[in-house]
């Protein structure tokens, strides 16, 4: 793993998954340290490169360079997905929380704020971020084909008996170290349904699920497709009630 190594243990650790990021994500980084560097704990930055054929490796360990916090640069030859991505950032940090962050940083960095609150005071092991509750904030809200496409899928989500989160996919998630041990070895799934495989191993694994309110700004930028995607992700629900029939999950709560 490339990059400046953090002298001590981080009590936070941000990771970003990233495709061919060339254009946003120097920006996004610099968001991300300026937020982390006012804090009084020790933080660090891992970006995982899934297959970018552009500059993004580049501009991340240019800035790494310069950054006051650590940023660590994994970058990998091979196109997988986000899922793969986001799983090999999560168990290559070292932070006591680990929170993975879409490169588009649509939900606002200092939001992150309000999930450590809900560790603090609940002891919560598992926070994610939720476009769905009645107090979020959506500034710039999604097309109307991508928010109908949401809400299909959340429905068939919820149908199949996985979650009853409304929001199972906006990409801002916290877990904690030993949330991390226990979930993100279990999971499979590569693509963009990994997040609900996410939340049904962190439930069988006994660990609640807390969602909090946020401001979401959208990315016209968005890699989901409509269509191929879509199907994708149905296909990826089958898998995961496959692998839960097969055991690889474990014991439920």
């Amino acid at each position: 793993m490339e990059g400046r190594q953090p002298l001590e243990q981080p009590y936070l650790s941000v990771v970003v998954p990233a495709y061919q990021e060339e254009r946003r994500i120097g920006p996004s980084l610099d968001a991300i340290v300026a937020h982390l560097n006012a804090q009084p704990y020790a933080t660090e930055i891992v970006v995982v490169g899934d297959g970018c054929t552009d500059n993004t490796a580049a501009v991340v360990r240019a800035r790494a360079e310069a950054s006051p916090v650590p940023i660590a640069m994994l970058d990998r030859a091979e196109n997988r997905g986000k899922g793969y991505s986001v799983r090999e950032g999560l168990l290559a940090a070292r932070g006591r929380m680990r929170l993975f962050s879409d490169a588009d940083l649509a939900t606002p960095i200092d939001e992150l704020d309000r999930m450590l609150a809900v560790t603090h005071r609940r002891g919560a092991q598992v926070v994610i971020a939720s476009r769905a509750l009645p107090e979020s904030e959506l500034v710039i809200r999604q097309p109307w084909y991508r928010e109908t496409m949401g809400r299909i899928f959340n429905l068939l989500v919820r149908g199949a008996g996985l979650t009853a989160c409304p929001d199972t996919q906006c990409g801002f998630k916290l877990l904690s170290a030993e949330a991390v041990e226990r979930v993100v070895p279990r999971l499979t799934i590569d693509g963009f349904g990994f997040d609900v495989e996410l939340l049904w191993v962190a439930l069988k694994q006994g660990l609640e699920v807390w969602q909090i309110p946020v401001r979401w700004i959208d990315s016209p930028a968005s890699r989901v497709s409509p269509i191929t995607d879509s199907a994708r992700m149905f296909l990826d629900l089958l898998q995961v009630r496959l692998n839960d029939w097969r055991g690889l999950y474990g014991k439920g709560a």
